[in-house]
Formats: structure tokens, sequence, C-alpha cells
């Protein structure tokens, strides 16, 4: 916002700004706007479009805003993108994973852009104060082995490091592959940077069983006991032999019911 736009600002327009500053908010609602103007006050869509093209309010969806306050006047403010799925699913019925989260695991340098929201009921993409979004709809047998984090005293729904991993095997193209996936998966569990039963706990229950075979198949290569695969292992027992690539050619397990094409060198 300019200096030309700041002195633009009505009476009213600085009030609420300052109201808003003063209560540090970074999401606001028409509803709460509402509790801060006067009382009876008949303008406040008018209010509201006039801050929306001064750029004080962004908005996420209808009725529910981002809030730029003035010492971010001059930059314009970027709330946590981990907070804004939340507005859409005030119920907690989403999770923030995929790529996201393969960054914020440091499973990978690679930077990614979009967000990902995993969730039961919409598919979509938006980009919101020039963060792109992703909405994926995934079945309900798969919101599982989540947690919550806080950020700024407020909660975002994420999957958990051991569910990210088994997110890794199944959306494997972003790092470049199953290969690539199953490397990364190795590397973490051989390093013990994760809850090895709890991953494993988790995989059982995960729908795909070709990302449970290479979860399965991965675990065996990086070390992990016999007794400790069982409940995997007997999840995909008596199940169709399957190809991790368009290719029926490469290396048989039959412990898994697999045909590996390793290209790691």
């Amino acid at each position: 916002m300019t200096k030309n736009t700041l002195s633009s600002l009505s009476k009213t327009e600085v009030g609420l700004i300052a109201r808003l500053s003063y209560e540090e908010k970074e999401i606001v609602t028409a509803r709460e706007m509402d509790t801060y103007l006067p009382s009876g006050f008949p303008y406040r869509n008018q209010l509201v479009y006039s801050l929306k093209k001064k750029r004080v309010l962004i908005p996420i969806k209808s009725g529910v805003y981002i809030f730029v306050p003035f010492d971010a006047i001059s930059t314009g403010r970027r709330v946590n993108e981990f907070l804004i799925p939340k507005v859409f699913f005030p119920k907690n019925d989403y999770y923030i994973g995929y790529s996201t989260m393969f960054n914020y695991y440091n499973f990978t340098d690679q930077q990614f852009q979009t967000v990902y929201v995993l969730n039961p009921r919409i598919s979509r993409e938006r980009t919101i104060a020039g963060v792109n979004f992703k909405f994926m709809k995934i079945p309900s047998e798969r919101m599982y082995g989540l947690e919550k984090i806080t950020i700024k005293g407020k909660e975002a729904v994420v999957s958990s490091k051991e569910r990210t991993l088994i997110d890794l095997i199944y959306y494997n193209q972003p790092v470049g592959g199953i290969d690539a996936a199953s490397e990364i998966l190795e590397q973490f569990v051989k390093e013990k940077k994760c809850d090895i039963k709890k991953l494993i706990d988790l995989a059982v229950r995960f729908p795909k069983i070709k990302t449970r075979k290479r979860i399965g198949i991965a675990l065996e290569e990086a070390g992990i006991p016999n007794a400790a695969l069982k409940a995997l292992e007997k999840s995909v027992k008596g199940t169709a032999l399957i190809s991790f690539s368009k290719s029926r050619k490469g290396t048989m397990n039959e412990r898994w019911g697999a045909i590996v094409q390793n290209s790691r060198g």
C-alpha cells in the first residue's frame, strides 16, 4: 500500500485497522468486523470492498480475509500458509501433506511451491495471497496418522512424519519416482529418524496394496527384522504379483509378491 492509499483511508477504516492490529488479527471474518464497527453501522459491505481494493483485506473465501496491519502496509502481509486450510475445514477434516510435508520433514532439498491439502470433500486449486493451494479429495479411510502443530497459537493438521513417509511412497513423483522415494525411506529408517513401529502400524492400514508392498521391500532392504515386518507381510499375502513400472522385467521378490526394477545403480 502506498502513502497515497494510506491518506485515502476514512476515519472508520483507520479505526477498524487499528482495532484489528491491536487484537493481532491475521485472519478475520466479516462477522468479526461487525463487532468492531459502530452499532448499527450500515455500510459494512462497502467498507470491506474499499479495504479489499486497498489491499488491507485479502480474500481467502467469501466472508473471510487475511488482514494486513499498518506495520505491514509497505510490504504486504503473508500469513503462514499452514493456517489457511482451517478456514475451509473448521471441523479439522483435512490435513496438509504430500510435497508440502516432504519439505517440512527435510526429505528433500527441493523446494515445492504448492501447498497440498488432503480432505474427503473437495478437489480444486486456488491461489491465495500469492500462494498456490491444491485441495485433493481422498477416501476417508486414508484420513489417519495425522497430528496437530501449533503456529502462532493456532493449530494446523498435518501428516505425521511416519504417515508422510507412507505418502512419499504413494505420491513419489515430486522426488523423482519410486526408487528415489524408497531410498529416502530407507535412509530415515537406517538413521533412526522415525518411529519404525509406528511407520509399520500405519503402513498396514494404508489401503493401496502396491504402496504397502513397496514399503515392505524398503524396510526389508533397510535391515528391519522379519519379526517386525510380519503384520505388513500378512497384509499383502495372497495378493496378485505386481510391478513398480510398466515393465515386467526386474528382480522377483517372492516375499512381497513384486517385481522390482532398481535403477539406483
